[in-house]
Protein backbone atom coordinates (compact mmCIF):
# COMPACT_ATOMS: atom_id res chain seq x y z
CA UNK A 1 0.00 0.00 0.00
CA UNK A 2 0.79 3.48 -0.66
CA UNK A 3 -0.36 6.44 1.22
CA UNK A 4 1.05 9.70 -0.42
CA UNK A 5 0.50 12.20 2.05
CA UNK A 6 0.85 15.76 2.06
CA UNK A 7 0.17 18.38 4.72
CA UNK A 8 -0.84 21.95 4.68
CA UNK A 9 -2.68 22.09 8.22
CA UNK A 10 -1.19 24.05 11.03
CA UNK A 11 -2.91 22.76 13.77
CA UNK A 12 -1.52 19.52 15.80
CA UNK A 13 -3.79 16.23 16.56
CA UNK A 14 -2.62 13.87 19.65
CA UNK A 15 -2.32 11.19 17.56
CA UNK A 16 0.13 10.77 13.75
CA UNK A 17 -2.51 11.48 10.77
CA UNK A 18 0.07 9.56 8.47
CA UNK A 19 -0.25 6.87 10.26
CA UNK A 20 -3.57 6.38 11.29
CA UNK A 21 -4.49 6.98 7.95
CA UNK A 22 -1.83 4.38 6.58
CA UNK A 23 -3.59 2.15 9.46
CA UNK A 24 -7.30 2.58 8.07
CA UNK A 25 -6.29 2.41 4.16
CA UNK A 26 -4.70 -1.03 5.06
CA UNK A 27 -7.49 -2.36 7.46
CA UNK A 28 -10.41 -1.06 4.87
CA UNK A 29 -8.70 -2.69 1.89
CA UNK A 30 -8.38 -5.92 3.28
CA UNK A 31 -12.04 -5.78 4.66
CA UNK A 32 -13.63 -5.00 1.64
CA UNK A 33 -11.53 -7.85 0.22
CA UNK A 34 -9.43 -5.86 -2.92
CA UNK A 35 -7.14 -8.18 -4.17
CA UNK A 36 -4.58 -5.53 -5.36
CA UNK A 37 -1.99 -2.99 -3.40
CA UNK A 38 -3.65 0.60 -3.58
CA UNK A 39 -2.03 3.89 -4.34
CA UNK A 40 -4.10 7.06 -2.34
CA UNK A 41 -3.39 10.52 -2.14
CA UNK A 42 -4.37 12.12 0.92
CA UNK A 43 -4.11 15.94 1.59
CA UNK A 44 -4.75 17.24 5.29
CA UNK A 45 -5.63 20.81 5.25
CA UNK A 46 -7.97 23.92 6.78
CA UNK A 47 -11.28 25.02 6.10
CA UNK A 48 -10.10 27.82 3.53
CA UNK A 49 -8.84 25.39 1.72
CA UNK A 50 -11.04 22.26 1.25
CA UNK A 51 -13.38 25.63 0.78
CA UNK A 52 -12.01 26.49 -2.51
CA UNK A 53 -11.14 23.11 -3.75
CA UNK A 54 -15.06 22.27 -3.26
CA UNK A 55 -15.90 25.58 -4.83
CA UNK A 56 -13.69 24.93 -8.05
CA UNK A 57 -14.48 20.88 -8.68
CA UNK A 58 -17.64 20.66 -7.65
CA UNK A 59 -19.56 24.01 -7.62
CA UNK A 60 -20.18 24.14 -3.89
CA UNK A 61 -18.91 27.47 -2.14
CA UNK A 62 -18.39 25.96 1.45
CA UNK A 63 -16.31 24.19 3.05
CA UNK A 64 -16.64 20.59 4.02
CA UNK A 65 -14.93 18.20 6.11
CA UNK A 66 -13.76 15.31 3.13
CA UNK A 67 -13.44 15.27 -0.24
CA UNK A 68 -13.23 12.39 -2.33
CA UNK A 69 -11.74 11.82 -5.85
CA UNK A 70 -11.83 8.89 -6.81
CA UNK A 71 -9.92 7.73 -10.42
CA UNK A 72 -12.84 4.57 -11.12
CA UNK A 73 -16.79 4.49 -11.57
CA UNK A 74 -17.43 1.56 -9.99
CA UNK A 75 -20.57 -0.09 -11.47
CA UNK A 76 -21.14 -2.05 -7.91
CA UNK A 77 -19.44 -0.70 -4.85
CA UNK A 78 -16.53 -2.37 -3.85
CA UNK A 79 -16.43 -4.87 -6.60
CA UNK A 80 -12.97 -4.87 -7.97
CA UNK A 81 -13.55 -7.41 -10.94
CA UNK A 82 -13.80 -5.09 -13.93
CA UNK A 83 -10.42 -3.51 -13.07
CA UNK A 84 -8.95 -6.08 -14.86
CA UNK A 85 -10.30 -4.28 -17.91
CA UNK A 86 -9.21 -0.88 -17.17
CA UNK A 87 -5.76 -0.41 -18.52
CA UNK A 88 -4.87 2.95 -16.88
CA UNK A 89 -5.96 2.23 -13.24
CA UNK A 90 -2.81 1.11 -12.03
CA UNK A 91 0.53 2.47 -11.27
CA UNK A 92 2.80 1.82 -14.20
CA UNK A 93 5.82 1.38 -12.18
CA UNK A 94 4.46 0.38 -8.51
CA UNK A 95 1.31 -2.21 -10.18
CA UNK A 96 -0.91 -0.83 -7.11
CA UNK A 97 -4.22 0.26 -8.36
CA UNK A 98 -4.51 4.18 -7.90
CA UNK A 99 -7.76 4.91 -6.16
CA UNK A 100 -8.03 8.42 -5.39
CA UNK A 101 -8.00 11.33 -3.67
CA UNK A 102 -8.72 12.28 -0.38
CA UNK A 103 -8.49 15.51 1.11
CA UNK A 104 -9.55 16.16 4.53
CA UNK A 105 -10.11 19.40 6.94
CA UNK A 106 -8.48 19.19 9.64
CA UNK A 107 -10.52 22.13 11.34
CA UNK A 108 -13.68 20.00 10.78
CA UNK A 109 -11.88 17.02 12.50
CA UNK A 110 -11.59 19.35 15.54
CA UNK A 111 -14.83 21.05 15.07
CA UNK A 112 -16.96 17.65 14.45
CA UNK A 113 -14.88 15.94 17.10
CA UNK A 114 -16.42 18.53 19.86
CA UNK A 115 -19.79 18.76 18.59
CA UNK A 116 -20.22 14.75 18.38
CA UNK A 117 -18.61 14.15 22.09
CA UNK A 118 -15.99 11.94 21.11
CA UNK A 119 -12.24 11.89 20.30
CA UNK A 120 -10.68 13.36 17.10
CA UNK A 121 -8.99 10.43 16.19
CA UNK A 122 -12.27 8.56 15.83
CA UNK A 123 -13.46 11.70 13.54
CA UNK A 124 -10.01 11.60 11.44
CA UNK A 125 -10.75 7.70 11.10
CA UNK A 126 -14.18 8.04 10.34
CA UNK A 127 -13.88 10.93 7.70
CA UNK A 128 -11.02 8.22 6.19
CA UNK A 129 -13.49 5.09 5.94
CA UNK A 130 -15.93 7.54 4.68
CA UNK A 131 -14.03 8.59 1.61
CA UNK A 132 -12.03 5.43 1.24
CA UNK A 133 -15.80 3.54 0.47
CA UNK A 134 -16.67 6.21 -1.67
CA UNK A 135 -13.32 6.03 -3.62
CA UNK A 136 -14.50 2.53 -4.14
CA UNK A 137 -17.73 3.51 -5.44
CA UNK A 138 -19.76 3.15 -2.29
CA UNK A 139 -22.64 6.51 -1.70
CA UNK A 140 -24.92 7.81 0.87
CA UNK A 141 -27.27 9.57 -2.21
CA UNK A 142 -30.16 7.15 -1.26
CA UNK A 143 -31.52 5.72 1.74
CA UNK A 144 -30.57 2.08 1.04
CA UNK A 145 -27.05 3.02 -0.12
CA UNK A 146 -26.94 4.98 3.22
CA UNK A 147 -27.18 1.99 4.87
CA UNK A 148 -25.14 -0.27 3.60
CA UNK A 149 -22.13 2.74 3.61
CA UNK A 150 -23.24 3.61 7.19
CA UNK A 151 -22.89 -0.18 8.68
CA UNK A 152 -19.61 -0.76 6.75
CA UNK A 153 -18.60 2.05 8.01
CA UNK A 154 -18.97 0.87 11.67
CA UNK A 155 -18.03 -2.29 11.14
CA UNK A 156 -14.53 -1.04 9.74
CA UNK A 157 -13.75 1.38 12.63
CA UNK A 158 -15.16 -1.52 15.45
CA UNK A 159 -12.64 -3.90 14.23
CA UNK A 160 -9.95 -0.80 14.35
CA UNK A 161 -10.96 -0.46 17.90
CA UNK A 162 -12.23 3.31 17.08
CA UNK A 163 -15.30 3.96 19.05
CA UNK A 164 -17.12 6.69 19.68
Amino acid sequence: MTLNYETEYDGTFPFDPKDTAERVLEFTMDYLGCPYEADVNLLLTDDDAIHEINKEQRGIDRATDVLSFPMEDYPTPGDFTFLEEVSDCFHPESGELLLGDIVISGDRVVEQAENYGHSTLREFAFLMVHSLLHLMGYDHMEPEDAKIMEKKQAEILDSLGIKR
